[in-house]
């Protein structure tokens, strides 16, 4: 009877051995059969054509490509933060201060650096002696053979440095008190090159609080306008073609002249920004509005009401974001015609006026043909203006091609 039962035993426990190894090869099989789903996965996904790929990337992902594909959008970029950077650093690059003047170099040519001496690399340039001509009395210039060296963190004029601290380093100058006028002087005997150093914190940053202004009203009354239709819309879109009818330099001109002419600068530069400001939003706002009437519709934004969310939360979480790319291009094709309205005022005579320096009142003091015939280095900072004008529009136009990446 027992040597029955061990009999019996055997049989099974081959059984359940077989059963075991049949189930261990059967997922030793399956790990083999997803490694191999895995790498056919990846060689599928290494072979993606380029157009594949993009459709898988994220929205910011594809616009960082295609920007960086757009070599004058990123040179423009760049020069634009040149700019901005030497706008903020304006009292320390500039080698002079505003009110500093060389009477006796007044109409000074621009001096030519040099940058080799004696085959090491030291920058100066050629002493200058002013006078008059005996007979004609007009004022001349003579270069001489003396060398003045350039250094670098040199003491100057002292300044105030974004209100932290007050210090009298500068980038450059000489240390001997002889004049370094890399830009030539203006008819006072100015500085033509730190006078356009710190112009630009005027005329750029007057540009760049103008569209911030802009942006605010026009992507508040836009996306209102377009998301709640009706009444709103109607009053919105009314004030948008009241505004717009009117011609834009003489609405610039009638505002700017109601500013009183006993006005602080402080006062006199806000004033500006804000009539910049006011004349700049109503093309954005147009835009935004078209894109909010076709988002409205769309099915997040359905599901968004579906569950509850308020009017606020369907404006800031959704709306906003999926117009920010149209919001970022906007601003950046805003700002050179903030920065063109600037100088149009002030060389008109209707936005800043002296003591006040930007680039639009140093070209209003230029507008002489006669001494721009004489004396054509005064009118250098509209070569300026012309290049951060064509920064902004490559950087802008990168921009815009690069938030619609699906298009070619």
């Amino acid at each position: 009877m027992i040597e029955g039962t061990r009999d019996s035993q055997q049989p099974l426990d081959q059984a359940d051995f077989v059963s075991r190894q049949a189930e261990e090869l059967r997922e030793r099989y399956r790990e083999i059969a997803d490694a191999e789903q895995a790498r056919a996965l990846d060689a599928e996904i290494s072979a993606l054509t380029e157009a594949e790929v993009k459709f898988a990337a994220s929205q910011w992902g594809m616009i960082r490509r295609r920007f960086l594909r757009n070599r004058a959008a990123i040179v423009g970029g760049v020069v634009v933060l040149l700019f901005y950077l030497g706008a903020i650093l304006g009292d320390f690059i500039a080698p002079y201060a505003l009110e500093t003047r060389f009477v006796e170099q007044a109409y000074l040519p621009p001096q030519r650096v040099h940058f080799i001496d004696g085959g090491s690399i030291r920058p100066f340039v050629y002493k200058v002696e002013s006078g008059r001509d005996p007979r004609t009395l007009k004022k001349v210039h003579v270069t001489t053979d003396e060398k003045v060296y350039l250094n670098f963190f040199t003491r100057g004029d002292r300044y105030d440095f974004f209100g932290l601290f007050e210090t009298d380093i500068h980038l450059f100058g000489s240390s001997t008190g002889d004049v370094v006028s890399i830009l030539g002087t203006d008819m006072q005997g100015r500085d033509m090159f730190s006078r356009i150093m710190l112009g630009s914190q005027i005329s750029l940053f007057i540009g760049l609080f103008g569209v911030v202004l802009s942006l605010v009203f026009g992507t508040i009354l836009g996306i209102v306008s377009g998301y709640y239709g009706g009444i709103v819309d109607e009053i919105s879109q009314r004030t948008i073609e009241v505004v717009r009818a009117f011609p834009s330099i003489p609405l610039w001109m009638a505002l700017s002249a109601a500013v009183p002419a006993g006005w602080s600068q402080t006062k006199t530069y806000l004033a500006v920004t804000v009539i910049l400001s006011l004349v700049g939003w109503t093309w954005l706002a147009r835009q935004l509005r078209g894109q909010v009437l076709a988002l409205r519709q769309s099915d997040y934004v359905m599901a968004a009401r579906l569950a509850g969310a308020s009017d606020a939360r369907i404006i800031f979480k959704h709306l906003i974001p999926a117009t920010l790319g149209q919001i970022i291009v906007v601003a950046t094709l805003s700002l050179p015609s903030m920065i063109l309205a600037e100088t149009a005022l002030s060389f008109l005579g209707l936005g800043l006026r002296p003591p006040i320096t930007s680039w639009g009142v140093l070209i209003q003091q230029a507008q002489n043909l006669e001494s721009l015939a004489l004396y054509p280095w005064v009118f250098t900072p509209a070569i300026f203006i012309v290049v951060v004008i064509l920064a902004f529009s490559f950087l802008g136009d990168g921009l815009r091609d690069a938030a619609d990446p699906y298009t070619i």
